[in-house]
């Protein structure tokens, strides 16, 4: 744009005389159009601006819209819907909210989108306050690498709806449990029924409970829980509207207690006593004892052939007792194995799907588990989980578990070697945390020790934590399971684990988390094993009693060796567990 330039004297009429005017005319004319000029690039700017504010505003509105605000740890926690694949699809946005305090240091520093359903594995409509772990865990777990099938989250709705229609106390279960008082069933029923006892340590009935649901999936039946001591106290309920507790008024929960291979409505007594109506089989009593704990007998085993599957098929309530994780027998049942393909098509998913749609720690022990987080876990930048079960008698700490933990983390390069000899300098700014779990403090100890005493040749900083040290397992109190679950759950939460041979704690913790841990070989002679450890197969659990009978042969048979997705297990050379067949054999 030109500009006017004007010499300073020029509007002083004295020293610049202008007798007729004419310069001064012109001189008016061009100033006003220079001032025209400038008030409308003056308004281009201010509409400009406007535009600016307004386009800002409403992408602040279409970004940031309103919702129902949870405060958890210094993350606003909001719940949003949006519509995906023409199904609606619940998401939490989690932002960084600024706290003044060290609470601040481990909030998001960026926005976080994470489906609080869990890819549809999870259903809508729960009282959220009632259960917080059910829709807040994603925000604590790495994002899962595997989707569960639709076939899968189909019938997890069709089985709440089941379970609505048949659950505690509805027509359906009054009328069935009339039948199971008489005695006898003459006619089929609406609902048919199985029901879990709460028996063993925590471990297994986490594991157990498993397995009977996807039997009682497979089989059209309605699951209902014994509560025992502490079931109530532990998991959230988690079907919507109806209970999955047994009712307190259950006919026959006193005789729960008592239920062995040698009563009269046991499956395998039943087998060997021929106690049928007629040569098919047929089982004219309104109820069947199951036992398939690890001491149970090859009629008891039975449960696992096709034909005995059809036995059972009418009877209106089957009672189970199990300490075992026994999904990988029922891979092998003929009948079942194209509905399980279906539900499954990566086989080593189960528990984690299903564990994660079932057990949600109740508000109580999610408060240990997120509070112990915040505290000591949430800042590192790598979390790594060592859990330790010693099967040895005598007191320890026994010096060859502490010598296997330590070759194990330091071969597979789980842990940075220490520096003895001279200072590290260079001191990396990445930092690990070190979760602990063992009844025994002795571990734990000797490995803070060695890492607060010595630098690592890494520069890197290493802590360690153990939440409880129990010092022998204690089943029955409550408090102790409210800890041992909350361990789980925070093992689950690593990103790197190590864990115990045998052990069904570590199994629940390794298949929740999706994690493939390293195993510690189960020491003899109280020597460390050379190799301390390997790499599962699967994440899956070990089912440590399982049958070896060929039921159409009716023979002995190894049954690791029918499918390819059926093997033995990395810890007990007996056991099975479910692999996928890309898996590292």
């Amino acid at each position: 744009m030109k500009r006017l330039r004007r010499n300073p004297d020029e509007s002083d009429p004295e020293t610049n005389p202008d007798p007729d005017g004419e310069t001064s005319f012109l001189k008016d004319q061009q100033e006003r159009k220079c001032g025209l000029s400038s008030m409308r690039l003056m308004g281009f700017v201010v509409v400009a601006l406007m535009l600016v504010s307004v386009v800002f505003s409403v992408s602040v509105v279409l970004h940031d819209p309103p919702s129902d605000g949870v405060l958890e740890s210094a993350k606003d926690v909001r719940f949003l819907d949006v519509l995906e694949s023409s199904e609606e699809q619940q998401v939490l946005e989690v932002k960084p909210q600024k706290i003044v305090g060290p609470v601040d240091d481990y909030a998001p520093s960026v926005e976080v989108r994470k489906d609080k359903l869990q890819g549809g594995l999870l259903a809508a409509g729960f009282d959220e306050t009632s259960c917080v772990s059910r829709y807040q865990s994603v925000l604590y777990r790495n994002e899962s690498l595997h989707k569960a099938s639709p076939y899968l989250i189909s019938r997890l709705r069709s089985y709440e709806a089941l379970h609505k229609r048949c659950g505690p106390y509805t027509e359906s279960y009054n009328k069935t449990l009339e039948k199971l008082k008489t005695g006898h069933h003459l006619e089929s029923t609406d609902c048919n029924y199985l029901v879990w006892i709460s028996f063993s340590g925590l471990g297994n009935r986490i594991l157990t409970l498993a397995s009977t649901f996807l039997y009682a999936l497979l089989t059209n039946r309605v699951l209902l829980v014994d509560p025992g001591t502490d079931m109530v106290d532990l998991f959230c309920e988690p079907f919507p509207e109806v209970s999955w507790f047994l009712p307190p008024d259950f006919p026959l929960t006193s005789q729960f207690g008592s239920f062995n291979q040698k009563s009269p409505h046991c499956y395998g007594k039943m087998l060997k006593n021929s106690t049928f109506a007629n040569s098919s089989k047929s089982i004219s009593s309104s109820f069947v004892y199951l036992h398939l704990a690890h001491d149970y007998d090859d009629q008891d085993k039975l449960f696992f052939c096709d034909e005995d599957q059809t036995s059972l098929q009418e009877v209106p309530w089957l009672i189970m007792k199990s300490d075992n994780y026994f999904v990988p027998s029922l891979f092998l049942i003929p009948s079942f194995e194209q509905e399980l393909g279906n539900l499954f098509p990566r086989k080593e998913t189960v528990f984690h799907f299903l564990g994660r749609y079932l057990f949600h720690p109740t508000n109580q022990v999610w408060g240990l588990i997120t509070r112990y987080y915040q505290a000591y876990l949430a800042k590192a930048d790598e979390r790594i989980g060592i859990q330790i079960r010693v099967f040895d008698t005598g007191t320890g700490p026994f010096e060859h578990v502490f010598d296997q933990i330590i070759a194990c983390a330091l071969k597979e390069n789980l842990l940075p070697e220490i520096s003895t000899e001279k200072p590290i300098t260079n001191q990396s700014p990445k930092s690990k945390a070190v979760l602990v779990t063992s009844l025994s403090a002795g571990y734990f100890e000797r490995l803070r020790d060695m890492y607060w005493e010595h630098p690592t040749v890494t520069g890197e900083m290493i802590g360690f934590y153990q939440p409880s040290h129990e010092e022998y397992q204690q089943t029955e109190k409550q408090f102790h399971n409210r800890k041992a679950w909350a361990e789980m759950y925070l093992l689950s939460l690593s990103d790197v684990l190590v864990t115990s041979s045998w052990s069904t704690f570590g199994y629940v913790a390794q298949s929740l988390g999706g994690l493939k841990p390293w195993i510690l070989y189960k020491p003899e002679n109280r020597t460390a094993p050379d190799p301390p450890c390997r790499r599962v197969m699967s994440m899956e659990p070990c089912f440590h009693a399982p049958p070896f009978y060929d039921c159409k042969a009716k023979r002995g048979i190894d049954t690791g060796a029918v499918v390819p997705h059926v093997r033995h297990c990395e810890d007990m050379s007996w056991g099975l567990k479910l692999v996928d067949n890309e898996s590292e054999l």
